[in-house]
C-alpha cells in the first residue's frame, strides 16, 4: 500500500512538472487580426460569388441559370462570414462598415482598414477567377473582351444596368436594395427582437443576400456593395476590357458606388427608428443610454467586441 502510494505522488509530481504550452498567437496586433480576416473574408465571397457568374456565363446556361447565381453569392458570403465573423465581423461590403460607423458600432478610424482590405480582396477575388475561367472565357467570347453586346464577358465581374435602365432609375434601385440589406441585417443583429439562432448567423445572412438578388437583382445585377463593384471593374479595365468599363450604360460606374453607402444608412437608419429605439428595458433593469443592443454580423461574445461593440470606451469614436 505504501509502495502504491509512493506511486500515485511520483506520478503527481512529474505531471506538475509538464510544461504546459499555450497556444502561439502569432499576430499580437489586433488590427492586423482584424484587417487579415476581412481581406480573407471577402476574397472568399468574391472568389466563389463570381466564380457562380463566370460559370452561368461561359457555360451558356449549361452549368446553371440566374438562380444558380443568387444561390452562388448567397452561399458565398455565407462562407465569408464563417471565414472571419468574429474576428473582423465580415462585412464585406463598404456600405456595412460606413454604416456601423455611422450608428457608433465601429470606430470611423477603422474604415479606411475595412475599405482598403475589402477593395484587395475583391480585386484578387476578380483577378482569381479571371485567370481559373481564362480559357473558358476567351472561347466564350472568342478572344474579344467587351463590355455590351451578345458575347459581353464584363459583367462577370462587375455589375451593369439593363438596357432600358435609367441612370436615375438604377441610382433608387440600387439605395433601396441596399437600404433592405442593412434593414435587415439590423433586425438580424438585433438581441431583443428576433435575432438569428446563435451559431445561425452565416446561413441567416446569406439566405438574406439571396432572397435581394432574387427580388431586386434584374435591374442592375444587385451590387449593394461599393467595394465589390469598383474594385473587379478596376481590373477588368487592366485585364483587356479597357476603359469601357467606365463608359458603359451612360458612366454606370459611380452609381454602386455612390448609391449603396446611402442605401445602407438608409436602411439602418429606418430600423433603428421604426424598432430598434422602442424596445422596452431587459426585465428589472434600466439600459444604459449607450448600451449595444445589436451586433452586426456577430453575436455578443466576440473576441473583437472593441471593435464593433461600443467603441465610445475607447474614446476614439
Amino acid at each position: 500500500m505504501k509502495d502504491l502510494m509512493q506511486s500515485v505522488e511520483l506520478g503527481v509530481s512529474q505531471r506538475s512538472q509538464v510544461e504546459i504550452k499555450q497556444p502561439k498567437v502569432w499576430l499580437r496586433s489586433e488590427l492586423s487580426r482584424v484587417g487579415l480576416a476581412e481581406f480573407l473574408s471577402t476574397y472568399v465571397m468574391m472568389a466563389l460569388g463570381l466564380g457562380s457568374v463566370a460559370q452561368v456565363v461561359t457555360g451558356q446556361g449549361v452549368f446553371g441559370q440566374y438562380l444558380s447565381i443568387n444561390l452562388g453569392f448567397g452561399l458565398a458570403v455565407a462562407m465569408g462570414v464563417h471565414v472571419g465573423g468574429n474576428v473582423s465581423g465580415a462585412h464585406m461590403n463598404g456600405a456595412v462598415s460606413l454604416t456601423m460607423c455611422v450608428f457608433g458600432r465601429l470606430q470611423w478610424k477603422r474604415l479606411p482598414l475595412y475599405i482598403f482590405v475589402q477593395l484587395l480582396g475583391s480585386f484578387l477575388g476578380a483577378a482569381t477567377i479571371y485567370a481559373i475561367y481564362y480559357e473558358a472565357i476567351y472561347d466564350y467570347c472568342g478572344g474579344n473582351l467587351t463590355v455590351t453586346g451578345e458575347r459581353a464577358t464584363a459583367g462577370i465581374f462587375a455589375t451593369y444596368p439593363a438596357p432600358y435602365l435609367s441612370l436615375i432609375g438604377g441610382f433608387f434601385d440600387q439605395v433601396f436594395g441596399t437600404a433592405m440589406l442593412l434593414l435587415c441585417l439590423m433586425a438580424l443583429s438585433d438581441q431583443k427582437n428576433k435575432p438569428a439562432a446563435r451559431g445561425a448567423e452565416p446561413i441567416a445572412v446569406g439566405l438574406l443576400v439571396v432572397l435581394v438578388g432574387i427580388s431586386l437583382g434584374s435591374n442592375s445585377g444587385y451590387a449593394i456593395n461599393p467595394t465589390r463593384d469598383i474594385a473587379p471593374r478596376i481590373f477588368t479595365a487592366i485585364a483587356g476590357w479597357g476603359w469601357d468599363v467606365f463608359r458603359s450604360g451612360d458612366g454606370w460606374w459611380w452609381v454602386p458606388l455612390v448609391a449603396t453607402p446611402i442605401g445602407g444608412v438608409l436602411g439602418a437608419g429606418l430600423y433603428k427608428v421604426f424598432v430598434e429605439m422602442h424596445h422596452p428595458p431587459s426585465s428589472g433593469q434600466e439600459m444604459e443610454p449607450d448600451e449595444e443592443q445589436s451586433f452586426p454580423l456577430k453575436n455578443k461574445r466576440n473576441i473583437c467586441s472593441d471593435v464593433c461593440v461600443k467603441p465610445e470606451t475607447n474614446g476614439n469614436n
